[in-house]
């Protein structure tokens, strides 16, 4: 009797978490993370309690890692499995390929409407969460060696070159995987029909930008 009570507090448990983290991505998604309160999160998710969101993850802080978080495993699942595809491809797209077609290929999964892509563009605006998702990111064993090969096969490029196109490589996949996101909930046109068609659009699109000539 004392194991089935404590299966069931477990259970009960992990349900509560689920529609907190649920809730969670989604407010943020829309609204911004610091525009929602962990009142309106406990509302949104159904709990009674208002110190639900508190007492399961911590700070609000906290509740964004435990969202990135539950989507890294998939994320890192369908990365390693590319990586195995690719093998030690000297080709930029290969590896170009590995970092976009995992995040796109999970979206999808997810089925729509979703939030996660949203969420991600509201965290990377404030400095300290975005410290957060970048520690999350790199604790992936599947990305680091997706950036090693990357950075094997890219032809030699000055630094500043290198850390500007990085950084215009990242805006564009979470930018537009966000705007893809926020026209399939409003039922929207898109440029592309599937997540597939646009991974391939991204794909050249970022191929282009890190092989494009150094003006000097």
């Amino acid at each position: 009797m004392i194991v089935a009570a404590r299966t069931v507090r477990h259970e009960r448990a992990d349900a509560t978490r689920e529609a907190i983290l649920a809730a969670a991505e989604r407010l943020f998604a829309e609204r911004g993370v610091y525009a929602v309160s962990n009142r309106q999160v406990s509302e949104a998710a159904g709990q009674g309690n208002n110190a639900a969101v508190g007492y399961h993850f911590g700070t609000k802080a906290d509740l964004v890692r435990a969202i990135a978080r539950q989507h890294a495993e998939q994320v890192e699942r369908l990365r390693r499995r590319r990586l195995g595809e690719i093998g030690d491809s000297t080709d930029v797209r290969d590896w170009v390929a590995c970092l976009v077609r995992p995040v796109l290929e999970h979206l999808a999964d997810l089925g729509s409407p979703t939030w996660y892509a949203r969420f991600c563009a509201q965290v990377m605006t404030d400095p300290a969460l975005h410290a957060i998702m970048t520690e999350e990111s790199l604790a992936s064993p599947a990305l680091r060696g997706t950036i090693e090969g990357f950075n094997r096969c890219l032809p030699e490029l000055p630094i500043e070159v290198h850390i500007e196109r990085g950084a215009m490589a990242r805006n564009l996949i979470l930018h537009m995987c966000a705007e893809r996101e926020r026209a399939l909930a409003e039922n929207t046109a898109t440029p592309r029909s599937s997540w597939h068609d646009a991974a391939t659009g991204l794909i050249d699109g970022i191929v282009g930008l890190w092989l494009a000539p150094v003006t000097r």
